[in-house]
């Protein structure tokens, strides 16, 4: 398993539009292979910052078979327009402690 962890910078003011769209949104990844989860946050300290944390099965999950995929073409539809700057999408994976 990974996660996929974006800090979004949304544009100030558009905060309610962009978490109804994220609703929309949330339903197309939910419905791809190998998808396990997700979760958004909003910053306490900047209203404008959210954090999406998603739980892939594989890396190719995301990468190949989410950014490939036609539904991505919607979820760039709902989402992109809100960004500034455009987030950096970064994978982790567990560390044994």
């Amino acid at each position: 398993m990974i996660i996929e962890a974006v800090m979004l910078p949304v544009k100030p003011g558009l905060e309610s539009d962009f978490e109804d769209s994220f609703k929309k949104a949330s339903k197309i990844i939910s419905s791809m292979d190998g998808y396990l989860s997700h979760e958004l946050h909003r910053c306490i300290e900047d209203q404008s910052k959210y954090l999406l944390l998603v739980r892939w099965e594989t890396l190719k999950s995301h990468t190949v078979g989410f950014r490939s995929s036609a539904k991505y073409q919607e979820w760039k539809k709902l989402l992109h327009h809100f960004y500034e700057p455009f987030p950096t999408v970064e994978h982790f994976e567990e560390v044994e402690i």
